[in-house]
């Protein structure tokens, strides 16, 4: 056979190969959740999935691994299997661009296991009291954590809520003790009893108990359109508490650029829709649509922003 008819062959082959590949999905997907059933977080993953298998015509079935600020969860989704088959929504500012800031051993490595497929949401991080505190403002939370011997407790669930909270305790000087939780929800009971004077959590998980917390102040650089009366720090005279907190979808490295690039279509598609934008308007939570390449740049930044926070907040390592 003449050489060039060969080399004709050879070319069609991975062409026929591309052909006779089959469609993704040909299965279900693992949606793999940092945080426990029932929590803020879980309700945002399971809404984003069930909106992903809607558009896939396939389960996405969500898979809970909460504990160890997450680091649990992201260290599967690490190690699986890089054919699309496994994604990971997740609290990106801080599962990735802080986690390496924060912890000493993660166990993945957050530039270098993941692909970014598309950002999602943003939302702030803010502080909130039992009512019967009788504080109305972060003036009054100051002063009252001051005449508290040893300035009383607090509690968090999350990196972003840490350094929220730490960068607060720098900012006015108090020792206050901090206790972390798995379960944001049981932080709240424990606020509500008064084991707790305050608790550091995104506005998305306190504004769906907003009916029995008093928010005090938010974390963002502007006001939530959601929860319009809720001011800022620096409005509460907390300047330079603007705490990053945005999330994201990854997949394992290696996952096929085809798969990536389908994803980020759908997952911008559900962000865009009318019925997601009225599902994040009761999370207080705001949409925020975009592409891989947005994402990859989202994390350096804030890479490096993180690596000044926790030196700001004085947060040691794990």
């Amino acid at each position: 056979m003449p050489f060039w008819r060969w080399a004709w062959l050879a070319a069609l082959i991975p062409v026929q190969a591309q052909v006779n590949a089959p469609a993704y999905p040909v299965r279900e997907i693992r949606s793999i959740c940092q945080s426990a059933p029932g929590s803020g977080a879980d309700i945002l993953i399971r809404h984003y999935s069930e909106q992903l298998s809607k558009r896939l015509g396939k389960p996405v079935v969500v898979e809970n691994m909460p504990g160890a600020q997450g680091k649990i969860a992201t260290s599967a989704a690490a190690r699986a299997k890089p054919d699309g088959y496994t994604i990971l929504i997740t609290p990106a500012s801080a599962s990735l661009a802080a986690s390496k800031h924060i912890f000493k051993d993660l166990g993945y490595d957050p530039d270098k296991d993941f692909t970014p497929v598309a950002t999602l949401v943003q939302h702030g991080v803010a502080i909130a009291v039992s009512p019967k505190l009788g504080v109305q403002s972060m003036a009054d939370l100051t002063q009252h954590l001051k005449n508290k011997t040893g300035h009383g407790a607090y509690g968090s669930s999350s990196n972003t809520s840490i350094a929220a909270a730490e960068l607060y305790k720098e900012k006015t000087g108090l020792q206050t003790t901090q206790v972390r939780y798995k379960d944001a929800n049981t932080m709240v009971l424990d606020l509500l009893r008064g084991d707790l004077d305050w608790i550091s959590s995104d506005i998305g998980f306190l504004a769906s108990r907003a009916n029995s917390l008093k928010i005090l102040a938010l974390t963002s650089s502007t006001r939530t359109p959601w929860m319009p009366d809720l001011p800022t720090m620096a409005e509460a005279g907390l300047a330079g508490m603007d705490v990053p907190s945005w999330w994201g979808v990854v997949v394992p490295a290696g996952t096929p650029k085809p798969i990536v690039d389908k994803l980020t279509q759908l997952f911008n598609d559900i962000s865009n829709s009318d019925e997601t934008k009225k599902f994040l308007k009761g999370l207080a939570i705001d949409p925020m649509p975009g592409s891989a390449e947005q994402m990859t740049a989202m994390l350096k930044r804030d890479s490096e922003r993180w690596a000044r926070l926790v030196q700001l907040a004085k947060i040691d390592k794990e």
